[in-house]
């Protein structure tokens, strides 16, 4: 059985898909496909149904999948450890995330520890907090970035960020300063996904408030930031969003405080509690605990 059969197959599972296995690994989708059929070869079961548009596990790949998981953390905790140093980190960086820690303060982090680590690649998913909660439980990335806090103990949890919630309006609506939130459910709102913790923490606010959900004039929803704001800009309706974010739009869009809602959103670095790191997630995962360590 050789390595890079094993890290075919659990980058196929954790992306899904065979063309993104070969962006994370860089090496090729036919190379890719010719490693999980010799690996199925030599296990002598089908690892994957390949009959769907994503790609799935069969019930063997399923059973296979957690010790190839390990059996790569083993041997890169292995090769570091015979090297001595701790100096030398290298190999892809897995990371999952929500969009605004995709788009705000992640790529910081990234650029400040590649100046350390200049052998670090990364491969990085973007999608809302719910999706990264699942992938990270489902072992697809070692390390996740959303903007909830979790209650339960399967997570290592560590906050590194905080933000507010804004409203951002079509400039032709001639808003500006701030907006109450029985303001706001007068104009037509643009959702994000319903994974979306801005979207669930704002909802949440509102029905606080005595607010029901079906009081919002929805006009449309997307599962992309740059989509929310664009359709924003053309007039489509308003939206919530980080602060960082809209602060980064200039004079795109109006952007509104919203009076009863200034209570702050944190963001966190998630890691599976029962997983060992890959040495480059170990290293990264520090890098960043340091970073942040005054943080309350």
């Amino acid at each position: 059985m050789d390595f890079k059969q094993v890290e075919a197959f659990v980058n196929v599972v954790r992306f899904k898909s065979f063309s993104k296995a070969a962006d994370a690994t860089f090496f090729t989708q036919p190379t890719i496909s010719t490693h999980i059929r010799n690996l199925e070869k030599e296990l002598g079961v089908k690892l994957l149904d390949r009959r769907s548009r994503a790609v799935e596990m069969t019930p063997y790949g399923a059973k296979f999948y957690k010790y190839a998981v390990e059996m790569l953390n083993a041997r890169s905790l292995a090769v570091e450890a015979l090297r001595g140093s701790v100096d030398k980190i290298e190999g892809i960086l897995e990371i999952q995330t929500s969009s605004i820690p995709g788009v705000t303060f992640l790529p910081e982090f990234m650029t400040e520890f590649r100046e350390m680590h200049p052998d670090i690649q990364y491969y990085v998913s973007l999608s809302d907090t719910q999706s990264v909660i699942d992938n990270i439980s489902e072992r697809r990335g070692e390390i996740g970035f959303i903007g909830t806090e979790l209650s339960n103990n399967t997570f290592i949890t560590t906050k590194i960020a905080s933000d507010k919630v804004v409203m951002i309006a079509p400039k032709s609506y001639g808003l500006s300063g701030s907006i109450s939130m029985s303001e706001a459910i007068g104009y037509p709102f643009i959702w994000r996904e319903t994974g979306s913790a801005t979207r669930n923490t704002f909802e949440a606010a509102a029905l606080n408030m005595g607010y029901k959900k079906d009081i919002f004039d929805v006009a449309a929803l997307f599962d992309d930031m740059d989509a929310t704001i664009k359709s924003v800009e053309a007039g489509l309706g308003v939206a919530v969003i980080s602060q960082k974010v809209a602060a980064a739009l200039g004079n795109r869009v109006a952007i509104l405080e919203i009076n009863d809602f200034k209570d702050p959103r944190d963001f966190y670095m998630i890691q599976l509690r029962s997983s060992s790191l890959s040495p480059a997630a170990e290293a990264f995962a520090q890098f960043i605990k340091d970073s942040v360590k005054d943080i309350k």
